[in-house]
């Protein structure tokens, strides 16, 4: 078990010197069955599908109960109060560190901050205009967003590296590196991101694919196509769709319709701009340090856990990894909590309050008239307001009483992804190079791509 193992890093990376020792495996294997068990293991928990990280969060969650709104509250307004300090102020505990990169932001975050710590204050107190302060419109963010983010990415940011600083990333990315290339030209260690979304959530997706990218493991086309493709909504929340809309007796069609449209969109909208048109450039700070490529003779498990056993050899100790794991429950807290609230508020405020969706929807009347969708000119605003957030389709539809055209709907908010509430603030708050408008033409593509896929298979399953 001490043969070394031969290998080459697209970034110049030697590990050539790594050894299958039982020392490196149990470094590899213990720290990545932890963040597995965390993940990626699905179990029942009543009538729901949960993981372990998802039950911890929920157990927080029930923990601290109702005192989680004002929680969220305080923590917008010391991100907003804190901002403004270090920005103007510049104090000497924020010079030239982390907490200074964390406070001293652009002026349009720094607006986003004050706004949502606006926003909150307004809801918690019930002062301010209804439009912002409405259980359906704030009350969404403040009551039921918010507690929801600070617990779940709480248990994500301390117990993320378990799954990708110790060599699982590595090991899976060797084996399936080929598939992955053919079918979605992206690396095999995508293959995690998108196992993740689905059984734990999307946004764990993307927070796993924001620090590949800052770790230079993705290029800038291959992190942008990842965000947007593969962070699929978890089980959990599938289930909850299907039972909302009352469609929950067709979950296995339905979740068969998801994945397949979801697959086929992944394989398509890489390849069209604008992903199409983004560089294969690494971050600048790190560069590229992906080391996929297989050479020498040796079998490809054996490479593969020699990958796996290199990365594990790397990496940080417990006091780096505390470090990292509060930077970055820091980063959620004060960068992206206020984001979320600001966009999302704005979001749903657009689409509850104001005739905005339903005026973009009337080219997808015709549209689903030809498709054979019944009550179309009620579906069609439930086919565009995801983009503000991926419940409310759900929530339009639920009126409709064609039991076709409600499952339309639910398949169609599960694979278009791209929703400002939540997915596209974190987008935007990341470092991966994607723009608003970027945002707003992939979800429309992934719109196009999948709706017929998913009334095809619709007329098929459920008429």
């Amino acid at each position: 078990m001490s043969a070394p193992l031969d290998s080459t890093a697209s970034g110049g990376s030697n590990l050539d010197n790594a050894r299958l020792t039982s020392r490196g495996l149990l470094k590899f294997l213990i720290p990545s069955l932890i963040g597995i068990g965390m993940f990626l293991v699905p179990f029942s928990t009543g009538d729901t599908i949960n993981i372990g990280m998802g039950l911890l969060a929920d157990g927080l969650k029930a923990l601290l109960g109702d005192a989680l709104p004002a929680i969220a509250m305080a923590v917008l307004c010391a991100s907003a109060l804190l901002t403004l300090l270090v920005k103007f102020a510049k104090p000497h505990w924020a010079r030239e560190n982390a907490l200074g990169e964390l406070f001293d932001v652009e002026p349009l975050w720094m607006a986003m901050r004050l706004l949502g710590a606006a926003f909150a204050l307004m809801t918690y107190f019930q002062i301010g205009p209804e439009f912002v302060t409405a259980s359906f419109t704030g009350g969404v963010m403040l009551n039921d967003l918010a507690p929801v983010l600070l617990t779940f990415f709480f248990f994500a940011a301390i117990l993320l590296p378990f799954l990708v600083d110790f060599g699982f990333m590595e090991f899976i990315g060797s084996l399936v590196r080929t598939p992955f290339r053919k079918i979605f030209g992206l690396p095999g260690r995508s293959a995690i991101d998108a196992t993740a979304s689905w059984m734990g959530s999307g946004t764990v997706g993307v927070l796993i694919t924001t620090q590949q990218y800052e770790q230079g493991y993705y290029n800038r086309r291959e992190a942008s196509a990842i965000a947007t493709n593969f962070s699929i909504v978890s089980i959990a929340f599938a289930l909850l769709v299907t039972s909302f809309i009352g469609i929950n007796h067709l979950f296995v069609p339905f979740y068969l319709t998801v994945v397949v449209a979801g697959l086929v969109a992944a394989v398509i909208v890489p390849r069209l701009p604008p992903l199409s048109r983004k560089p294969n450039t690494y971050y600048e700070p790190v560069g590229c340090r992906l080391a996929e490529e297989r050479t020498g003779t040796q079998g490809l498990f054996r490479y593969s856990l020699g990958m796996a056993v290199a990365r594990a050899d790397k990496a940080p100790g417990p006091r780096q990894l505390a470090r990292h794991a509060l930077l970055n429950v820091a980063d959620i807290f004060f960068g992206l909590l206020p984001l979320v609230i600001a966009i999302g508020t704005v979001a749903l405020i657009f689409a509850e309050f104001t005739p905005l969706f339903t005026w973009l929807s009337y080219p997808m009347v015709p549209v689903l008239e030809w498709m054979r969708v019944p009550e179309a000119a009620a579906a069609a605003p439930a086919t565009l307001v995801g983009f503000a957030d991926m419940f409310l389709p759900a929530v339009l539809a639920s009126d409709i009483e064609s039991e076709l055209t409600r499952f339309v709907i639910a398949c169609l908010s599960l694979t278009q992804l791209i929703y400002m509430s939540e997915i596209g603030a974190l987008l935007l708050k990341s470092k991966i190079p994607l723009k608003l408008w970027e945002l707003v033409i992939i979800f429309l593509l992934r719109t196009a791509i999948t709706l017929p896929i998913i009334v095809v298979m619709g007329h098929w399953l459920v008429a």
